[in-house]
């Protein structure tokens, strides 16, 4: 953004003001896409009054069709002028627009229009540094802003989302009837809250990106187990989905994995997803996560193979040409079908936890680095409904940091723990055939070596510190003696 200081001499449009309402609308919306318009009618359903605009003509005009229009409350603006005349004041604006560049030059249009004392709210899925950095601007104009993270897709943003938020608390405090009134709920409890300063919300919601990257590339594996090593069908396929999310899978995503393999292809017989070409795109936020994580010196190596792996899904010319350079294992007849369910589930439920562990970790680490008083019970609260990951698994992690706030890694929850417990076995056994096979199982196999590195009391690291000192003369501790060593290696030492 490239917006001047205060000044004295800051010229405020004065005809705006003698025109505005001051008992106008709640807040106002601009970005009228499918999550703005579902976002507006969820609001105008719990009763707020809601302005809508949309800089982009045939976005607004599309709007004024939508379900959102019919609701009593709803007005529409044709400038961001008069969108801003219609709020009552202090105002409250919503931006539902692409992230990045859209954004800047929104705030940039706005700014001039506003008063101290008005919000600006961003649910887009910004990168957290831009999100600070917005703050920092508006800050200097006393306009408030707070970075929304908002998951649960169209039909979330209708009926009701998770909502991450971060920045002023004192906006936050502003803008929480309206946010809770539209949140989705778990049990009696409104899936949002105020997670920290700053950028804390988007931090939060990049990850959860992440975490859902990984946990749809483990599924995504269990099925290719399903199908390719024990020969399943996609009806017995489904069937067994099902069985999952009746039961410790439970989940939104194993839950559409079932509905995914049980609808057929309108355009000729078969399963549809057997016709979808195995490519799929990704929009940047798992890439974000992986290197927030690394920001932070903490391990997300499940989420980096996740985003690895959609790379890899799309070099598809590539992996064509390679097949037929390498061979494979030779084809083996399909495994026992009742036992690699039961094995391809006890991988799935240990993977999600080696992900999810991964996950609360990055966000721990991180709210110690900026100094954001991030509650992890409340991250698990926000996430047990409205969202894509939400899950039965969430129960349990939202009651292990209840329990012990200072957790440093949800492994060590005894719950957690002993459940990890009982599916490393058969994890192992997922894992082993799908090698045996030449089925590629990335994030079902990184998760297994995060977990095995996490219980390891000794790794694999003094060697790689031997070989630093080797050829690089970087030192190294010893075990029982203070201070830092340096040793010549043989008549290897490059150094010399």
């Amino acid at each position: 953004m490239t917006m001047d200081p205060p000044s004295p001499a800051r010229v405020i449009n004065r005809n705006l003001r003698d025109m505005v309402v001051r008992n106008g609308c709640d807040i106002g919306v601009i970005g009228l896409g499918v999550m703005g318009r579902n976002l507006v009618a969820n609001m105008a359903d719990k009763g707020f009054s809601v302005g809508a605009y949309d800089p982009w003509p045939e976005a607004l005009a599309s709007f004024a069709e939508s379900e959102a229009v019919g609701f009593d409350g709803v007005e529409t603006a044709q400038s961001a002028e008069a969108l801003v005349a219609l709020l009552q004041v202090p105002r409250m604006i919503l931006l539902m627009v692409k992230a990045g560049e859209p954004v800047d030059d929104l705030i940039d249009s706005l700014t001039p229009l506003l008063e101290p004392g008005d919000i600006i709210i961003e649910g887009g899925n910004a990168h957290y540094e831009d999100t600070n950095r917005r703050a920092r601007s508006l800050a200097q104009f006393d306009l408030h802003f707070l970075g929304l993270g908002v998951s649960g897709g169209e039909e979330g943003a209708r009926h009701g989302p998770a909502l991450m938020a971060g920045g002023s608390p004192a906006a936050y405090t502003r803008a929480e009837p309206l946010l809770t009134a539209i949140a989705a709920k778990a049990g009696d409890e409104p899936c949002c809250a105020h997670l920290g300063s700053g950028g804390a919300g988007h931090f939060i919601k990049t990850i959860h990106n992440g975490i859902e990257y990984a946990v749809m590339q483990v599924i995504a594996e269990g099925y290719v187990l399903l199908r390719d090593g024990a020969g399943l069908g996609h009806e017995a396929m489904a069937d067994v989905f099902r069985e999952w999310s009746a039961g410790g899978l439970e989940s939104y995503l194993i839950s559409i994995t079932a509905d995914i393999l049980e609808t057929q292809d309108d355009l000729g017989g078969g399963p549809l997803v057997e016709k979808i070409l195995d490519t799929a795109g990704q929009k940047g936020t798992g890439r974000w996560s992986a290197e927030a994580a690394l920001a932070v010196g903490i391990p997300a190596p499940t989420i980096a193979e996740a985003v690895a792996a959609r790379s890899l899904g799309e070099l598809r010319d590539m992996r064509l040409s390679v097949s037929r350079a390498l061979n494979g294992p030779p084809l083996a007849p399909p495994a026992d079908a009742k036992d690699t369910v039961k094995v391809v589930g006890d991988g799935l439920r240990g993977a999600a936890i080696a992900v999810y562990a991964q996950g609360f970790s990055v966000i721990s680490a991180a709210a110690k680095a900026y100094g954001w008083d991030t509650s992890m019970a409340a991250v698990a609260r926000v996430w047990q409904n409205g969202c894509i990951i939400r899950a039965r698994l969430l129960d349990d992690i939202a009651a292990a940091y209840q329990a012990a706030p200072d957790t440093q890694n949800l492994l060590t929850a005894p719950t957690i723990a002993s459940g990890l417990n009982h599916t490393l076995p058969g994890w192992r056994k997922a894992v082993g055939r799908a090698i045996e096979r030449g089925i590629p199982v990335p994030c079902l196999s990184s998760a297994l070596a995060y977990v095995d590195g996490a219980r390891s009391g000794r790794l694999w690291t003094n060697m790689i510190q031997a070989q630093r000192d080797c050829f690089g003369a970087h030192t190294y501790e010893r075990i029982g003696r203070p201070g830092t060593f340096h040793s010549w290696w043989g008549n290897t030492n490059l150094h010399k």
